[in-house]
């Protein structure tokens, strides 16, 4: 499987594609959306996108991990994290998608 990662250029250029704003314009959209999205997350808030997911900050406690090299015990401190809850919709549409590429392979 390959993996490909789509950077905010490309996010901007399929803005600039589909919108029809200038490639500037895009750009600055797409930074304006991706700062009030991390904005409300630092803030705790959470994040839905309707037919995409949803994004929160869960806490997580300190507990006790091991290093799987020498097994020593290391405590883990505690922190925040980002959870993506992915909707149906696109659950729905990755695995039609992959069911579309078995079916190509055979």
């Amino acid at each position: 499987m390959t993996e490909k990662t789509i950077t905010r250029a490309q996010l901007s250029e399929a803005v600039y594609q589909e919108v029809g704003l200038s490639r500037n314009e895009s750009a600055d959209l797409l930074e304006a959306v991706l700062d009030e999205i991390s904005g409300a997350l630092a803030k705790g808030d959470a994040v839905k996108i309707s037919s995409f997911g949803s994004f929160s900050v869960r806490s997580k406690g300190q507990r006790i991990g091991r290093n799987p090299k020498t097994g020593e015990e290391v405590p883990i401190t505690p922190r925040r994290v980002l959870v993506f809850r992915p909707s149906q919709l696109l659950k729905k549409k990755i695995n039609d998608g992959m069911t579309a590429k078995r079916s190509a392979a055979k």
